[in-house]
């Protein structure tokens, strides 16, 4: 099925470079890549957009094999307790209107033990930023991108 339209962010103008440069910033934030590309695969999955990954993830050195993993993260042994608790408040902050406590107290203390504020901060924008992504493509019917 072909997009519905050109993606909105090539269609209005100037809306790419400021979406680019909020990735970026958040990158500068010192949450380690890895654990942002975790976030932003498993909160793509929690909204149905899921990424095409290679068939030889992770063999170039330069991808993270636990990407193949992501969605039972809850039961694999890969993911170091900094993980988890991201990919818990990804989960959480993505489910909004599931339930009444949409992010739990106990989630976000879980994410503090590890992440000070500059990098919850960044979390909290990468969730959000992943999540307008997700909302962008599927409601425009964009072709899933490559992972990289």
């Amino acid at each position: 099925m072909p997009p519905r339209m050109t993606n909105p962010s090539l269609v209005v103008p100037d809306a790419l470079q400021p979406l680019l440069d909020l990735s970026e910033a958040i990158g500068k934030a010192g949450v380690p890549q890895r654990t942002l590309d975790l976030v932003r695969l498993r909160v793509s999955q929690v909204n149905g957009r899921v990424y095409a990954l290679p068939p030889d993830l992770g063999r170039d050195g330069k991808a993270d094999e636990r990407l193949l993993e992501v969605s039972g993260w809850r039961d694999a042994s890969c993911f170091d307790a900094a993980e988890r608790a991201a990919l818990a408040l990804a989960e959480d902050a993505s489910r909004l209107s599931e339930r009444e406590d949409a992010v739990p107290d106990e989630v976000w203390a879980e994410a503090a033990r590890f992440y000070d504020e500059r990098g919850l901060g960044a979390l909290v924008l990468q969730i959000g930023l992943v999540n307008l992504w997700n909302c962008v493509n599927v409601v425009t019917a964009q072709v899933p991108a490559d992972w990289r």
